[in-house]
């Protein structure tokens, strides 16, 4: 038999008498690689579509001109028309008008429409020009059509010819559809309209959303945007398509680079698997080993071996891990789309691209993570010296190295000196970096705990103890290397799972309670507004607060600001706010001026903690804002938590947004019933008033509940992975212990041979498995915990910029302990009645 054969025959017989325990460590390393392969295709397929669409919005120009506070003067126009070294000139005006019918609080009621000059669309962004019936091109001009992509026909459930209502402010505007695009992406829902037309049936003469510029060949574009930008002044920025890129990327980079995060930690926990599978493996085989090497094996040779199989582990999983990534992938972005229920990428449908460097790319790390976890038993297989091997009693002297705590501790100092380290590139590189260390700390400490604790117990047995319990903590204060390394694959999955768990029901929990305080109201009723503008004009506010039904009415009025063109816009509130005292108007995070301390003459404003983080607003400073003409002057009273908006949003007093821009409407009235009155009474006056049916309104029960369903589906896939984990940590459990019992059949041979009854020998395996468990399931808990910190106290404030309490799912908790608990003892049991049978009284011949 030459080399080559003997190694397939070792590998084939190891995983053909160990099969479970093989299949453990394959599910562990495919589901790793799963999970990270499936969401990096999702979430590049979709960034990648969104972008597109993006794109094809802005077609063939250099540049584009957008107003800081939203809307701005169509007057600008003319002037960049004809500036020098502008080849073409085109005015959009953008607006997201509401659909009667379809389902309100979500973002998917609302269509986009596009107001465009089709004469100079021609030019600069031949796609988005209607296609009209022949014959009938006036139509692109006329003031009563409009045309569909191919994805809003459908959403809408119109053809060419058909009229469609849509609301602009308190009126429904009616259109007819005179066609389609030239060309719109797969799921695009947009509409084109003549931009004269748009501006006059939506109420929104004089403005336009941005213009967009086709420099004249040899303009230097880095030199005309700078050049243009300060002619602009503040008022203005000048962007390029790669910078509605980069702002594009920025939305998503936080969720997504968290997702692979996570699926990349439940990659690492299959390390421990492997690790465990593998060390029970080598322990097992020891003698088997220094068997090969008497017979003239040499030490590289079994290295090689062991080393061969760790890599055939990791080839398969991998393998199989690429398989069900992509399956996974096509499967949620038909169920969860493109954004993974998240809203990050709206209208889009992606479609999978299977990149062969990319797939080599994960199957690379998911092979790498299963020899990481193989390297440890392979050098102690080859490191091991025959003699001592053949004998029997030596395996737990195996892996002696592993109880010595300096390791961990080193881990463990390292993970707290990464806590207090800032982001990188606004991303918590060191607070994922902590939690390896961690783990890794956490496990490597578990044969130091182990035989400390068990000897303390088992010192303190009684004057009689029970033979059962006394043995089974003999054999696990003095074999304590073999238990931590069964326990090492459950403590890291048991660990992640209650760490998650804690994270998202911290953030569930936080947001519901923020919800109440946010939404204190009975009713909040909304226009269907058209784009940043407002809808409910003073007329229209002073019929509402006149209804008897409500005994208090607040006005709101938002818009959206762009403070860097490279950010996402941030959202402005003008609201009553009570000055003395923010904190009975907004969820304050106590950062705030002494209250009533603020001078008369200054405009205060309340920043929220992604203000703090993103643009270094600090309260008790001045900040300029583009509110009204140019830059306006106020002063940071505050922080407030805002779990809505991850990237920033500002609140200011109603009455001095009205005194700087002379802006009187508002977009929202939040409503408080008079006693007696019930929701459905107070909905029925406001739907007999003259403009009541274009009314949204909602009570606050209903927003808080589809908040919170928002929620939900945005962590359906941290509520996979955590299920993942659970699996995970069960299957582990069966295979860590399957394993062991079946190392130590000698063992229960001389407990057989010295009179031990057999349901005595399974009574023991029932106590150990328990012992062990418990154990796993007290420092997993204490793992968990700390990692948990890490997450809600720096991952999530580095990443999306709010912070939260620490809030316990202990009924989760405790369910998932007692199935780990149960779920050992049982395989213990099980497994040992193999162990037990006769058979097991001739393993012991071996030694005679």
């Amino acid at each position: 038999m030459n080399a080559a054969t003997l190694s397939r025959w070792l590998l084939w017989g190891e995983w053909r008498a160990h099969w479970l325990q093989i299949l453990v460590a394959l599910l562990a390393i495919a589901t790793g690689v799963a999970m990270a392969f499936s969401i990096h295709l999702i979430n590049t397929a979709a960034f990648n579509e969104f972008s597109a669409a993006s794109k094809s919005l802005s077609g063939e120009s250099d540049l584009q001109v957008h107003g800081r506070s939203g809307f701005f003067d169509e007057m600008l126009y003319p002037r960049l028309a004809g500036h020098d070294g502008v080849q073409l000139a085109n005015p959009v005006l953008e607006l997201d008008v509401a659909v009667p019918g379809k389902q309100q609080n979500r973002n998917d009621h609302r269509l986009k429409i596009m107001g465009i000059d089709m004469l100079r669309a021609m030019a600069i962004a031949p796609d988005l020009v209607g296609l009209p019936e022949e014959g009938k091109s006036l139509d692109r001009f006329a003031s009563d059509t409009i045309f569909l992509s191919p994805a809003a026909m459908e959403w809408l459930q119109v053809q060419q010819h058909d009229y469609l209502e849509l609301h602009a402010g308190l009126e429904t505007v009616t259109l007819r559809v005179a066609g389609g695009l030239v060309r719109a992406r797969a799921g695009q829902r947009i509409a084109v309209m003549d931009i004269g037309a748009m501006q006059w049936r939506f109420q929104q003469l004089g403005v336009l959303s941005r213009i967009e510029l086709k420099l004249e060949n040899g303009v230097n574009h880095a030199a005309f945007k700078a050049k243009l930008s300060g002619e602009l002044g503040e008022a203005f920025i000048v962007t390029e398509q790669t910078d509605q890129e980069q702002r594009i990327a920025n939305m998503s980079r936080a969720y997504r680079v968290n997702l692979n995060m996570l699926a990349l930690v439940a990659l690492f926990t299959g390390t421990f698997l492997v690790f465990s599978t593998q060390a029970l493996s080598v322990v097992r085989r020891r003698q088997q080993f220094a068997l090969l090497r008497v017979l003239g094996y040499t030490r590289r040779q079994l290295l090689r071996q062991v080393i061969t199989e760790g890599l055939a582990l990791g080839v398969t999983g991998s393998a199989l891990g690429l398989a069900l990534g992509y399956g996974v992938a096509v499967s949620a972005i038909q169920l969860l789309g493109g954004d993974l229920g998240t809203n990050f990428f709206p209208g889009v449908k992606p479609g999978i691209h299977l990149d062969p460097a990319l797939a080599l790319l994960f199957f690379g790390v998911g092979v790498s993570v299963t020899l990481l976890g193989n390297i440890a038993p392979a050098l102690e297989a080859s490191r091991a010296k025959p003699a001592l091997a053949l004998r029997s009693g030596s395996e737990d002297t195996a892996m002696a190295r592993l109880s010595a705590p300096w390791f961990a501790l080193i881990c463990l100092a390292t993970a707290l000196i990464f806590t207090q380290l800032p982001p990188v590139f606004e991303l918590p590189v060191f607070g994922y970096l902590a939690i390896s260390q961690l783990l890794i700390g956490g496990i490597a400490l578990m044969p130091y705990l182990t035989a400390h604790l068990f000897t303390y117990l088992l010192k303190c047995q009684p004057a009689r103890p029970n033979a059962v319990g006394m043995l089974a903590l003999a054999r696990l204060a003095h074999a304590p290397n073999q238990a931590a390394v069964a326990l090492g694959g459950i403590l890291a999955s048991f660990s992640l799972m209650v760490a998650m768990a804690i994270m998202v029901t911290s953030f569930r929990v936080s947001i519901d309670q923020w919800l109440v305080q946010v939404l204190p109201a009975d009713l909040y009723v909304r226009t269907a507004v058209s784009g940043d503008q407002g809808g409910l004009l003073a007329d229209a506010q002073q019929q509402i607060k006149a209804l008897p039904d409500f005994q208090r009415v607040d006005l709101f009025r938002t818009r959206q600001l762009t403070l860097d063109p490279g950010r996402p816009d941030i959202t402005l509130f003008a609201r009553p706010v009570d000055r003395a005292d923010p904190r009975n108007t907004l969820p304050m995070t106590g950062d705030i001026l002494t209250p009533g301390t603020i001078p008369d003459h200054v405009m205060p404003v309340w920043v929220s903690e992604a203000m703090v983080d993103l643009y270094g607003y600090k309260t008790g400073e001045r900040v300029r804002l583009p509110v009204g003409e140019g830059f306006n002057e106020f002063l940071v009273a505050g922080v407030w938590r805002d779990y809505g908006r991850q990237f920033g949003a500002v609140q200011m007093l109603l009455a001095d947004y009205q005194a700087l821009t002379g802006d009187m409407s508002v977009n929202t009235v939040a409503a408080w019933l008079q006693p007696g009155v019930t929701a459905d009474q107070a909905i029925a006056a406001l739907r007999q008033l003259a403009f009541g049916s274009a009314l949204e309104i909602s009570s606050s029960s209903d927003m808080r509940a589809l908040s919170l369903e928002i929620f939900d589906r945005s962590f359906a896939v941290t509520y996979l992975l955590e299920m993942i984990a659970v699996v995970i940590g069960l299957l582990g459990v069966a295979a860590s212990f399957s394993a062991q019992i079946l190392a130590r059949i000698k063992e229960f041979g001389m407990l057989r041979h010295i009179g031990v009854q057999r349901r005595q020998v399974l009574a023991l395996l029932g106590v150990e498995g328990g012992l062990l468990t418990v154990l796993g399931i007290i420092l997993g808990f204490l793992l968990g915990w700390a990692i948990s910190l890490i997450l809600v106290f720096i991952v999530n404030p580095q990443s999306f910029h709010w912070t939260m309490p620490i809030h316990m799912p202990w009924p989760w908790l405790a369910s998932v302990a007692a199935i780990l608990l149960v779920a050992a003892a049982l395989t213990a049991v099980v497994s040992g009645r193999r162990a037990v049978s006769a058979q097991v009284v001739r393993a012991v011949r071996e030694d005679w």
